[in-house]
């Protein structure tokens, strides 16, 4: 069964970054480690729906002395990602602590002409060269997925992200 995007009114219930969600989609356009079943079952204890996706005139960038990417807005191409479809509540609250502080939570432009949020990097500290996903998984998966799974319960209690 093919799943098509659609966009959803999120539920009123807001905390941190998600109270940014008032209106528009509620689907996350994910292109970096949230693409991966582990982390996304070390974080939120289930592996939520996805649809492939790409984001048109975004990449995914190499970020200096990380193994994560940061998405960047670019004059052309396109960041190959997911979108995660129907996360609760809990989950926005989690992966929004989860995220960089330094990320943004903006509506992107996606693949199949509607719009999906995705945490953006707003600048600083990124390289040239697109992040690899399959470098990540061959050299950082296990061990990144483990401090996932480290993380998640304080994460999941309001707690600020640290080990």
């Amino acid at each position: 069964m093919t799943q098509t995007i659609t966009s959803l009114t999120p539920v009123p219930e807001t905390s941190g970054r998600r109270d940014r969600l008032a209106h528009g989609p509620n689907v996350l356009f994910v292109y970096g480690t949230l693409q991966f079943d582990a982390v996304l079952k070390a974080l939120l204890g289930r592996i939520p729906e996805q649809v492939p996706a790409s984001a048109p005139g975004y990449r995914a960038a190499k970020l200096k002395g990380r193994v994560y990417p940061g998405l960047v807005q670019t004059g052309g191409g396109s960041a190959p990602g997911t979108v995660l479809l129907n996360l609760s509540n809990d989950e926005w609250r989690i992966l929004d602590s989860f995220e960089d502080e330094h990320y943004e939570l903006q509506e992107v432009p996606l693949s199949n002409g509607k719009l999906g949020w995705a945490y953006v990097w707003p600048g600083g500290d990124v390289q040239a060269a697109v992040w690899s996903a399959s470098e990540f998984e061959d050299h950082h998966l296990e061990e990144y997925a483990a401090r996932c799974a480290r993380i998640a319960p304080g994460l999941a209690a309001g707690e600020p992200k640290g080990e």
